[in-house]
């Protein structure tokens, strides 16, 4: 007898029919070609994570601005830095894009835009979308007179 699950040997010391019969494998990144609906879906993810990180960063500023004035002019400080300006360009526009693509994707939540045509037309919406955003955000921040 057999317990559940498990293949008894074979009796002419040959593989099983499982074992030798060619299983399908799954298709993988190298299979397709890239097209811009796989890369907004990659993008979005990537940017909710981002997103996360400069979630904590704004609670770490805001932590700094009660702990004083020295921990506050440290934290704008590196804030004010080179690396920190590429930061807040790049968490801005992170911000930018998975706002258009969360509209979209609630837009196609009612059923709207799931052709083709009209499914690569919203993805390259969001991206540059999120371009202009993060260009007029910068500049109001850069010429607006923002501090």
């Amino acid at each position: 007898m057999s317990q559940r699950g498990i293949v008894p040997p074979s009796r002419d010391n040959e593989p099983s029919e499982m074992a030798t019969r060619q299983r399908p494998l799954s298709p993988h990144l190298q299979v397709y070609r890239w097209q811009i609906q796989m890369a907004t879906s990659i993008l979005h993810r990537a940017t909710g994570v981002f997103l996360s990180v400069g979630a904590l960063i704004i609670a770490a500023g805001l932590l700094a601005l009660m702990m004083g004035p020295d921990s506050w002019n440290c934290f704008t400080g590196h804030a004010g830095a080179w690396y920190g300006r590429v930061f807040l360009f790049a968490w801005t526009w992170s911000f930018a894009y998975h706002l258009c693509n969360g509209i979209r994707h609630v837009v196609q939540d009612f059923a709207v835009g799931f052709s083709i045509p009209a499914f690569v037309r919203s993805s390259w919406i969001s991206v540059f979308g999120s371009l202009v955003i993060t260009a007029l955000v910068w500049a109001y921040v850069l010429f607006g007179g923002a501090a």
